[in-house]
């Protein structure tokens, strides 16, 4: 049977619009992994490492361009992608962080779903005044983006460099009196990340002194310190990282963000955190890079 008239097209120029669209949607959906370009241990080893900034905002632009075309490709069709397991149960998990006492602020309301939405972002205050370190703590975004990346898991287990590690991302202590297998509940996972949060916290102040910060700013040393502990950011394991701090040159410091391995091997899942922690560093952006 032939088509109706109503599914023909109306002309060859419709055709080739159709197909032009075809291979734009076919260009958005390509990988954007390809290039490693965080490949040092450290960024500050690199001869010349401020060229990293503009290599980060370079593929910064590219993943908000696609973004913006996925987003409104979405509005259009009316397609709306599910989230995963894993995702949902970070988003969750974020939830009951934000709404701890030790935090100030209220708890982050949740869609009707029961997940938390996803598109935290700082004020416009916290993005145009720094303050000394000693008035900030971690922002609701950052407890997010934190969760995202390390993750949440209920039982201990060994890390990438062979730690014993539980809830989100806590080291395990001989004080917590726990051992690999075994389990902890959702109220231990906050209580734990709330502890780690606050000693972290301290960590930055430490480390930056009375150099003034960006809420965004703070967010993305917090993850620093967080992520590799404060002794791998004193003066001796991190000269180049100090050396800004007090030259009060942020940019230099932004140079500095970049830790990519784990057990003296690069993983890969650190190149994505060291390009969030930049991004949020430079940009007050906490997207993260492995969903765009």
């Amino acid at each position: 049977m032939p088509p109706l008239p109503s599914q023909r097209p109306s002309s060859v120029a419709d055709q080739l619009q159709t197909e032009r669209i075809r291979a734009l949607f076919g260009d958005y959906d390509r990988p954007l992994d390809s290039e490693k370009w965080t490949s040092t241990p450290h960024a500050g080893d690199q001869k010349g490492a401020k060229g990293l900034l503009a290599r980060i905002r370079r593929h910064r632009d590219h993943r908000r361009q696609l973004k913006r075309a996925r987003k409104a490709a979405q509005a259009a069709f009316g397609v709306k992608p599910r989230l995963s397991t894993r995702k949902r149960a970070t988003l969750m998990m974020g939830a009951g962080a934000m709404g701890l006492t030790a935090f100030t602020g209220p708890p982050i309301q949740q869609s009707g779903d029961g997940v938390a939405p996803n598109n935290l972002s700082l004020d416009e205050t916290e993005r145009t005044i720094r303050l000394p370190a000693a008035l900030l703590k971690a922002s609701d975004a950052f407890k997010q983006a934190l969760i995202e990346e390390e993750g949440v898991r209920y039982t201990v287990y060994r890390d990438v460099a062979g730690y014993p590690t539980v809830g989100v991302g806590h080291l395990v202590t001989p004080g917590d009196n726990l051992r690999v297998g075994d389990r902890i509940d959702e109220d231990r996972v906050l209580a734990l990340l709330d502890r780690d949060l606050r000693i972290a916290e301290q960590g930055v102040r430490q480390l930056v002194g009375t150099l003034p910060l960006y809420q965004h700013e703070f967010d993305a040393l917090l993850d620093l310190v967080y992520n590799v502990g404060l002794g791998n950011v004193s003066e001796t394991e991190s000269p180049r990282l100090n050396e800004a701090i007090r030259a009060a040159d942020y940019e230099a410091i932004a140079a500095e963000l970049d830790y990519t391995y784990a057990a003296g091997e690069i993983a890969r899942g650190l190149e994505f955190r060291s390009e969030r922690r930049a991004q949020i560093f430079m940009d007050a952006s906490y997207d993260d890079p492995r969903e765009i």
